[in-house]
């Protein structure tokens, strides 16, 4: 029984995947966000450069925990690594903060307009999904 092998679905590397994708262009926005030159910034509107200039610090950190972790729990879920849970909630545990900030201290509503709320919501949402798919892996024992 010990050397029984567990057949891993392949809608399981399919969320895997995706996830590492998604992962993927939140580490292309971070980049795009933390590298913006001066230049750059005024090629935004005045209301987007006020609003991006009112970020704190702390929000750029926690984007850097939510991309990076997410990525290496995605990674992890790909090599069907236990680990992939415990980077997976310091993701969500940085996402979190970030989003609130975003979405109920700043004017982001006002500069972009409604549906804003959207993607904030949406990484979110997928943060704790990655956690529950995580921990479902590891139930199943998918992840090791």
């Amino acid at each position: 029984m010990e050397n029984q092998k567990t057949t891993i679905p392949k809608w399981f590397w399919a969320v895997a995947i995706f996830s590492l994708l998604w992962n993927l262009m939140g580490v292309s926005s971070f980049y795009l966000q933390v590298s913006m030159t001066g230049e750059a910034l005024k090629t935004l509107s005045l209301a987007e450069q006020e609003l991006y200039n009112s970020y704190p610090l702390w929000t750029f950190i926690a984007f850097a925990f939510a991309v990076f972790g997410g990525i290496i729990g995605s990674v992890g879920l790909l090599m069907k690594k236990k680990w992939a849970k415990p980077a997976f909630i310091i993701s969500l545990l940085a996402i979190i903060p970030q989003m609130i900030q975003n979405l109920f201290f700043t004017n982001a509503r006002e500069v972009y307009g409604p549906g804003t709320e959207v993607m904030p919501i949406l990484v979110i949402i997928f943060g704790v999904f990655l956690v529950w798919f995580s921990t479902f892996g590891i139930r199943k024992g998918w992840l090791k």
